[in-house]
């Protein structure tokens, strides 16, 4: 628990401590050099002391050093050794000068087991210590123009000697700080602050390629200015103070370009599409970067470049710059260059206003622009056709056409070139007029007027003007039917063409034209002669032609006049027909008139035919007359009629008397009464038979017939039927009986008697006789 320390160590001293230890009355020091013979050393001290200094030691050795704490007895209680050296020997200063303005050189004899050394320079309280190995050594980081003590010790692992004799020296003056500018492309000004203990400064200057002579001045002042140099070239320059022994101070080295000498052969192109400048230059000697400068007013713009040709960027149409170009360098910058005006390309003129003068012109007008020597005009149909006018002028005319849609721009000239797209404008001329339109009357108040398409049309409107008013007809198709039109009038008829962009065409050319004649009324129809039929209306068109149409399922029948009436001939019996009447003008037809019905009176039967079926009952019959429902038929003579009256086509007619001439008559009725009499050959009954026939037997195979004749003129005859033959009988006229012999006995007969005429064959209806 007993242990010792060292709190320091000099060349021949060592410096101990110890703690208290508890019973101790005495402690004992005992140092020893090792490897050294007969040097050691022997030292007692108190309880009270606790630290303790061995001197007059040997410097660079190694002692072995021990501590013992002893009680009152004389006991050792306690102890403990250490090894520690001493410090290398004092070094002496041979010499302590300064070469810098922050620095002092020491250089001494080197001193054995040293390994560094600390030097020390002392200005008053403060001092600056530095470590070095071995001589020479200096010490940095001194004021300038100070005077300084200097001292140094030897250091080795034990500690540090003693400081060594002193010595002063004093730093040389500081190097003046330069501040150096180009004032122009051919000189250079050097100014510095005063340095101090400073008695002159020497201020050199050559260009740092080494060509060329030095440039050197000294002076008392502190500011220079050396001329004549070469522009744009890099130029070394340093400076130094002296102290009033005339000794130098720090220099102080400074590279300093001059500013270069201003471009030459400026050159400018104005880049149209872009709106921008291109500068160029020949390069001149030292520049590394340049500036252009374009200046309008109290506009300005700037391009910088390493390179000789720089473009200005966003210059304003209708503009007058003037531009200069700067050389640069890290010295400064050059003169400007003469300014060079450049005139940009006009502005696109504004204001633009086209207006059609009169149809097929349009006058294109604006404002003037600054800079602008001429205009030209484009103007481009929208079929790709472009026409174009060139003028000093602020309009210009062209020739337009219908329903064209043109666009229009307006660019302005001038050395520069053209100006930029201002707006392009857009006119629509109105469309074209529908021209050779045609109108078709489709009935007295309707008419169809057709076109061809037009250009530039969206849409059409037909339009019928007439003193009592107006009819109008819009669509978009080129056709228009207008309708409700008064018929015999005379309109004034227009088709407009009409587009959104520009309206209705208002200059189409119109045509006048009549309607078609209005329809005529039928008054009466009267029957003016059997086969006649005549027709009244009323004429309300002195240029028409009035036809009149009786139509049926017989076919057509027509008459033409130009008066109020006209005859419709051999309209056929039996029918039924529709009657109206048109009129018919060069404008057109008239719509047909109400129909009046008309029947003919029905025709007359074509055949007729009557046969006697008995003596006095005749049976009629006929064909159909066309148009009749019923018929009356009438056999007359004077000895009496007979007459019938049927739905059919035939009649039994009763009360016939034989031998008879009667008139035959028939009337055929239509439907509605109409009648139609008819008139055919006479017709004469048949001969009376014979009455009170008595049979009579002539034997067992003959018989005699008797009969009343009813005419002495007519002859008759007998004729005999039976199941074993047939026997006839014909007397001479005149005779009223008749035998008939040789027939079969044992047979019933049947006998007749009828008169015999040369007009026909012998009658039927006689009465019969049985005998057997």
């Amino acid at each position: 628990g007993f242990s010792m320390s060292i709190y320091d160590v000099t060349s021949q001293s060592i410096y101990l401590r110890w703690p208290k230890f508890l019973g101790a009355s005495s402690y004992r020091v005992t140092a020893t050099a090792v490897n050294t013979v007969d040097h050691s050393l022997l030292a007692h001290f108190s309880d009270a002391t606790l630290k303790a200094t061995l001197t007059s030691l040997i410097p660079n050795t190694i002692y072995a050093i021990q501590a013992e704490a002893i009680d009152k007895n004389g006991i050792i209680l306690a102890e403990t050794q250490i090894m520690q050296s001493t410090a290398p020997d004092i070094p002496v200063i041979d010499q302590a000068y300064s070469k810098l303005s922050s620095s002092i050189t020491v250089e001494w004899r080197a001193v054995p087991g040293a390994t560094s050394y600390l030097l020390t320079a002392q200005d008053g309280d403060s001092f600056v210590e530095t470590v070095v190995t071995d001589s020479p050594g200096t010490v940095t980081g001194l004021k300038p123009a100070t005077l300084y003590r200097i001292t140094i010790r030897s250091i080795n692992s034990g500690g540090k000697s003693q400081p060594s004799p002193f010595r002063k020296a004093k730093t040389v003056l500081a190097a003046p700080i330069l501040s150096v500018s180009s004032l122009s492309c051919d000189s250079i000004a050097v100014s510095w602050k005063t340095v101090y203990m400073a008695a002159g400064f020497s201020v050199s200057l050559m260009r740092s390629d080494g060509l060329g002579r030095m440039l050197k001045e000294n002076t008392t002042n502190t500011s220079l200015i050396f001329t004549n140099l070469d522009p744009g070239t890099l130029y070394t320059i340093k400076a130094y103070a002296w102290n009033v022994n005339g000794i130098p101070g720090d220099d102080f080295t400074y590279n300093q370009r001059t500013s270069p000498k201003a471009p030459t052969d400026v050159r400018v192109v104005f880049n149209i599409g872009a709106s921008r400048a291109i500068v160029s230059w020949m390069p001149t000697e030292g520049a590394l970067t340049y500036s252009v400068t374009a200046s309008s007013g109290l506009l300005k713009l700037n391009c910088n470049t390493s390179s000789a040709s720089c473009m200005v960027p966003s210059l304003q149409c209708g503009s007058e710059y003037y531009i200069s170009v700067m050389a640069y360098n890290d010295a400064g910058s050059s003169k400007p260059t003469d300014a060079v005006s450049l005139k940009t390309i006009p502005c696109a003129p504004v204001n633009i206003s086209i207006e059609e003068d009169e149809p097929g012109h349009l006058l294109v007008s604006w404002s003037s622009v600054n800079f602008g020597h001429y205009y030209v005009v484009f103007v481009k149909s929208d079929d790709g056709l472009e026409v174009h006018c060139n003028t000093s002028h602020t309009q210009c005319h062209f020739q337009s056409d219908c329903g064209f849609t043109y666009f229009i721009s307006v660019f302005a000239y001038n050395k520069a070139g053209q100006s930029p797209l201002g707006d392009v404008f857009n006119y629509t001329t109105a469309p074209c007029c529908p021209s050779n339109f045609r109108a078709v009357f489709v009935s007295s108040d309707t008419v169809q007027v057709t076109w061809t398409p037009v250009r530039g049309a969206e849409m059409y409107e037909t339009r019928a003007v007439h003193w009592s008013g107006t009819v109008l007809c819009n669509d978009t198709a080129t056709a228009c039917t207008l309708s409700a039109l008064q018929c015999n009038t005379h309109y004034n008829i227009t088709v407009y063409s009409f587009s959104e962009a520009r309206g209705s065409n208002t200059s189409c050319a119109s045509k006048y034209m009549a309607t078609a004649p209005c329809s005529p009324e039928i008054k009466n129809i009267s029957k003016e002669a059997l086969f006649v039929i005549s027709v009244h209306w009323q004429s309300n068109n002195e240029e028409a032609t009035y036809i009149v149409t009786a139509r049926g399922e017989a076919g057509l029948w027509h008459c033409t006049s130009s008066g109020n009436s006209c005859s419709l001939i051999n309209l056929p019996c039996g029918s039924v027909f529709s009657v109206s009447a048109i009129a018919r003008s060069p404008a057109g037809q008239s719509l047909p008139s109400y129909s009046v019905p008309l029947e003919t009176a029905p025709c007359c039967p074509n055949d007729l035919t009557l046969t006697q079926v008995t003596q006095s009952v005749t049976n009629i019959s006929w064909s159909v007359g066309m148009g009749a429902q019923t018929y009356v038929i009438m056999l007359e003579s004077p000895k009496g009629q007979a007459k019938c009256h049927t739905l059919q086509n035939y009649c039994l007619l009763g009360c016939i008397t034989c031998s008879t001439n009667y008139t035959v008559s028939l009337k055929a009725v239509s439907e509605t009464g109409l009648t139609s009499s008819c008139t055919y050959q006479g017709y004469s009954s048949s001969v009376c038979c014979p009455s009170g026939v008595k049979l009579y037997r002539l034997g067992n195979n003959g018989i005699r017939v008797y009969w009343r004749a009813s005419d002495k003129m007519i002859n008759y005859r007998t004729d005999l039927h039976g199941s074993k033959g047939n026997f006839t009988c014909s007397p001479i006229a005149g005779l009223s009986h008749c035998d008939i012999t040789e027939i079969p006995c044992g047979d019933v007969y049947t006998v007749v008697v009828s008169p015999v005429t040369d007009k026909g064959p012998k009658p039927k209806f006689c009465p019969k006789k049985l005998y057997s």
